[in-house]
């Protein structure tokens, strides 16, 4: 019997930090739109991209907690469990 590896991250984070990967910081809608667009069927309607809206901001919060990604207001580092408005992401400085 193999042990499963807890290491192993969700699908949405790892497609958050390959979108984090050029250095650049990206708001959690452009993401959840461009993870629509690699997952969208045939009969989607244009805005089914926003059933990812919810998971990208879940993960974001996770990895920022875990120390991988950073939450931007304003251009500040925010608490990843007391923010809200309009924010970016960005890969940690320090890493």
């Amino acid at each position: 019997m193999q042990e499963k590896n807890t290491n192993t991250l969700d699908p949405v984070a790892e497609f958050i930090l390959e979108s984090l990967s050029d250095g650049q910081s990206v708001a959690p809608v452009d993401i959840a739109r461009a993870l629509g667009a690699t997952r969208q069927r045939p009969k989607d309607k244009p805005d089914a991209w926003r059933r990812f809206l919810m998971p990208v901001k879940q993960q974001m919060v996770h990895l920022a907690r875990n120390g991988k990604i950073e939450i931007l207001r304003k251009g500040v580092v925010t608490d990843p469990d007391n923010f809200r408005g309009v924010v970016r992401l960005r890969l940690r400085a320090d890493a």
